[in-house]
């Protein structure tokens, strides 16, 4: 187990420790300054590739519990609306010119359509494999590694749109990938993040049982105020997609922007 790092998006040491939401060992807690809320002690990479790889907690936590309070019905609005993901898979098209796209933290999942070439990172070794194969095959690739080194193993602003969906809540390293997502993306170029939303009626009425919290591998939980000022220091500019729903649901869905370079 980690020493208590400071804030990842600001560098605060100093955070006040939130006791209801620190479960067992794992220390969550306020940053003092920026007030984004962050997990203090964060296992190491290797652990999260292995002993703690998503597609394991993952499992764990629909065994265990993590109550969806008020999830089930809000999904259902969203499938009457037409807010699913068929629909954003819709925009993703504009969103990215149907150019080269990033999905980071990609699991073994097909997130990108076609005519878009996915390329990808991934932290666990048996997903990596399969949306290695799967990218080779329509044009890309996926490495292999952490998402805040791997970033940089790509040619600055080689890509038209950058994916990350259920991704930004897990990286330890927070304002290293946002940096390095804006150094690969081409200027004008746009970033899907979908983050656990911490500032939900849902989180305030269920409290510990909420589903977005696990342990330890979502190491920060984002409001959108939070959000916002997080991706402003690497550059970004913000558009919230899900505006109109976003009190009540579990999740915020943001459009960054790269902006255009001077001529």
């Amino acid at each position: 187990m980690s020493e208590l790092r400071p804030c990842p998006g600001c560098e605060t040491p100093s955070a006040t420790k939130l006791d209801p939401y620190s479960r067992d060992e794992w220390h969550v807690a306020t940053c003092d300054t920026c007030t984004l809320t962050y997990l203090r002690n964060p296992v190491a990479y290797e652990a999260l590739e292995e002993d703690f790889a998503w597609e394991k907690t993952y499992v764990e936590k629909k065994k265990t519990g993590g109550s969806t309070g008020l999830s089930p019905a809000i999904r259902k609005l969203r499938q009457q609306f037409g807010l699913t993901h068929k629909g954003k898979h819709a925009k993703m098209g504009a969103w990215f010119n149907n150019g080269k796209v990033l999905d980071i933290g990609c699991g073994s999942h097909q997130n990108i359509p076609e005519p878009m070439i996915p390329y990808g990172i991934e932290l666990s070794r048996a997903l990596h494999a399969e949306a290695d194969a799967h990218m080779r095959a329509r044009g890309g690739y996926c490495v292999h590694g952490a998402g805040a080194e791997a970033v940089w193993d790509f040619e600055a602003e080689m890509f038209d749109g950058v994916l990350m969906h259920s991704y930004l809540e897990h990286e330890i390293d927070l304002m290293g990938i946002l940096k390095g997502v804006f150094r690969a993306l081409k200027p004008g170029g746009a970033v899907y993040v979908r983050v656990p939303n911490f500032g939900s009626i849902n989180r305030h009425v269920i409290g510990p049982k909420w589903c977005g919290f696990r342990y330890p591998d979502h190491v920060t939980y984002f409001t959108y105020a939070t959000l916002r000022d997080t991706v402003r220091r690497a550059g970004f500019t913000t558009h919230l997609v899900n505006r109109i729903g976003l009190p009540v649901d579990d999740n915020i869905k943001v459009l960054l922007r790269k902006p255009q370079m001077a001529a």
